[in-house]
């Protein structure tokens, strides 16, 4: 059954017109009155629903039943990524969201190519949140990973605040005594997780002393050096439930 997502409120019961762009996705289906698709609003769980008619440009549905479904990981896990140059960021959003990725944070740190502000970085953000929505429709999410503006990475730090008890922050880092992901203990630290990974050529020495000191433990994903898009997602993959 297709799934799309409809930032509107839901309700059994409920008939309504979809909003504009979940209606085009809709009719390039080229589903018909009768027909029967999933909607979710991110609020928790989906709903059924039934087409009811399709007009030129709109399409009205009438809500159906709802199911508690969460595809979701055992544990939040927030990424901050240094953004990666060209489509590689879309590539990481996307697969990020199916892996579970609970937010995205983008910042700039001193090596990045990718350098964006103002109403250029709000596209980009607006991009990228339509690129979490897209994959949550294919990959059965129910909830969409939140993109939060753009920031410079010492921005980021100075407003992420304390570290509190039940947090985990971790730095992917090539520096000298980092813990493997394998060794972490996780039953110790049950909470939400932030990682934070730097661009193309890594963070320099000075940030990864500010994230340490914020609070980050510097841990590695093993003996080969990842790509900036490929590493976060790594990390995802290789989280315990």
């Amino acid at each position: 059954m297709p799934r799309f997502h409809c930032p509107a409120p839901l309700a059994t019961g409920a008939a309504l017109s979809l909003p504009p762009g979940t209606a085009r996705h809709v009719q390039v289906l080229r589903l018909q009155p009768g027909d029967t698709l999933t909607l979710f609003n991110g609020e928790g769980g989906e709903f059924e629903a039934t087409v009811t008619r399709m007009g030129r440009s709109d399409v009205d549905v009438e809500v159906g039943a709802h199911h508690a479904i969460e595809r979701e990981l055992s544990r939040a896990v927030h990424l901050v990524v240094a953004m990666p140059a060209n489509d590689r960021m879309d590539w990481l959003v996307e697969k990020a969201t199916e892996l579970g990725a609970a937010s995205i944070q983008p910042v700039m740190a001193a090596h990045n190519v990718l350098r964006l502000k103002g109403e250029r970085a709000d596209k980009k953000v607006a991009h990228w949140q339509a690129v979490a929505v897209g994959a949550c429709e294919q990959c059965g999410r129910n909830r969409v990973p939140l993109l939060h503006p753009v920031l410079d990475l010492a921005d980021w730090l100075r407003r992420a605040g304390p570290l509190a008890p039940e947090q985990t922050r971790m730095l992917l880092s090539l520096r000298e005594g980092t813990r493997p992901l394998a060794a972490w203990p996780w039953g110790q630290h049950p909470g939400a997780l932030t990682v934070l990974n730097g661009p193309e050529g890594g963070l320099n020495r000075e940030e990864e002393d500010a994230a340490v000191a914020a609070g980050f433990v510097p841990f590695t994903l093993g003996p080969r050096v990842l790509r900036a898009e490929t590493a976060p997602l790594a990390v995802l993959a290789g989280l315990p439930d």
